[in-house]
């Protein structure tokens, strides 16, 4: 493995192992049944029309890849970090840095899409920033408090959001008419419009990676993480697809991209005015967990580099009390309420899916790497996985792809003077 010319890694305490199976599953489903589920349908309705079923599927098949390698790699090194260590671990700092520096990057912008999707759905109007910004400081308090709070806030919200899922696809179902699918074919952007519906919606799959992050924490993890990993995406995919046909045959797909809530409009177009506020509510607090959820995610990524000296190595510290980074936690909740007050929901969805892409193109590099007594899924899925990642990296909204590569290569500099420094040093 290449050598890192810099000071040796900052030792701090370790994490505590308090997570099981069912809490790592639930923390996953927080993660991705949330602002994803409620916010990007439209616009990959809007790039793709009907199409976006075909996105929906490319999405999945990606983010099943993706998850296989992440499950492999994590039970092979159960540590904090996520991909950033396995990358750093298999196949170099440099790969590392990558993983996650977009990492952070991607999800500090998913932070502001989804505080803005808690804020439309709960704020009085006029106040959404503000209402944006309350939420990501209130799901750090939380975080603050332990791991073990974050699992069981997130049980709460995972069962809210699921009920309010459930009214609205029986509502969709419940006037459901397959001729509108012919009758209003919508956008049709060809192969890329496709392209760019599945770059979009893998937004919403990306959750999995916090189980992974949390590595240090889960009991068993070479047992715990795999499990959790495959059955969180299982579970949402069968939810997803359930939710996106609904939405087609109820609003059909020119409705559907123009709808900034297309659940609650799907209630509305079937007469179920009363279910229009409780999809509301439940929208707002899916979106809350998966915030939640997040939110501790980045914050042991944030630990792990700044271990590494990645990051200052101030963020490294561990709390005896509470076994929580909490510098690092504060410092990924000012950078989220900063990004706050210039997000655009759209914009946002497209630079997160930009750099979680390239931090599961790494795992999925990086998981091709491991010798074959790690192995427990075969090679072709991480070629696949890799593939589609470089592909649909490349098809995020232009804004989006512009932005990302812009922030993406100011981190790269970053460090090159890092280590230019340390050598002289």
């Amino acid at each position: 493995m290449p050598a890192d010319p810099v000071p040796g890694p900052v030792t701090s305490a370790p994490l505590a192992r308090r997570l099981g199976t069912v809490d790592a599953v639930v923390l996953g489903l927080a993660s991705m049944i949330g602002a994803g589920v409620f916010t990007a349908f439209a616009p990959a309705a809007a790039a793709a029309g009907t199409g976006l079923l075909a996105g929906l599927a490319l999405a999945a098949v990606v983010a099943f890849c993706n998850a296989t390698s992440t499950a492999q790699l994590a039970a092979a090194h159960p540590v904090s970090g996520g991909v950033y260590t396995f990358g750093r671990l298999e196949l170099g700092p440099w790969w590392g840095f990558l993983a996650g520096w977009g990492f952070v990057i991607g999800k500090t912008a998913s932070i502001g899409a989804m505080g803005l999707t808690v804020a439309a759905y709960l704020a009085p109007e006029g106040w959404a920033r503000p209402a944006a910004i309350l939420a990501v400081l209130a799901v750090t308090a939380v975080n603050l408090l332990g791991v073990t709070r974050t699992a069981a806030a997130a049980r709460v919200l995972v069962a809210v959001a699921l009920a309010g899922l459930a009214i609205a696809v029986a509502a969709a179902l419940g006037s459901a008419d397959p001729a509108r699918l012919s009758a209003e074919p919508g956008p049709d952007g060809g192969l890329y419009g496709i392209l760019q519906s599945a770059a979009l919606l893998f937004f919403a799959f990306a959750g999995y990676a916090r189980i992974a992050t949390l590595g240090e924490e889960v009991r068993d993890p070479s047992r715990t993480i795999p499990r959790a990993i495959v059955g969180a995406l299982l579970l949402t995919m069968l939810i997803y697809g359930t939710v996106a046909a609904g939405l087609l045959l109820a609003l059909g797909p020119e409705l559907l991209a123009r709808s900034p809530a297309p659940l609650a409009r799907a209630a509305e177009e079937a007469g179920w005015a009363w279910a229009v506020p409780l999809i509301g509510i439940a929208a707002g607090l899916a979106s809350l967990g998966a915030l939640l959820a997040l939110s501790a995610g980045i914050g042991r990524t944030v630990l792990a580099m700044a271990r590494k000296r990645d990051l200052p190595p101030a963020l490294a510290a561990v709390h005896p009390g509470s076994s929580v980074p909490r510098r690092a936690q504060l410092a990924v909740a000012l950078a989220a309420c900063l990004l706050l007050a210039v997000a655009d929901l759209r914009t946002a969805i497209g630079f997160s899916s930009f750099g979680v892409l390239l931090y599961y193109l790494v795992a999925n590099l990086a998981a091709l790497r491991q010798a074959e007594g790690s192995r427990r899924y075969p090679r072709p899925l991480q070629v696949v996985g890799a593939a589609g990642c470089a592909l649909l990296a490349l098809t995020v909204p232009p804004a989006s792809l512009a932005a990302g590569a812009a922030v993406l290569a100011a981190g790269l500099v970053y460090r090159a003077v890092r280590l230019r420094m340390a050598a002289r040093r």
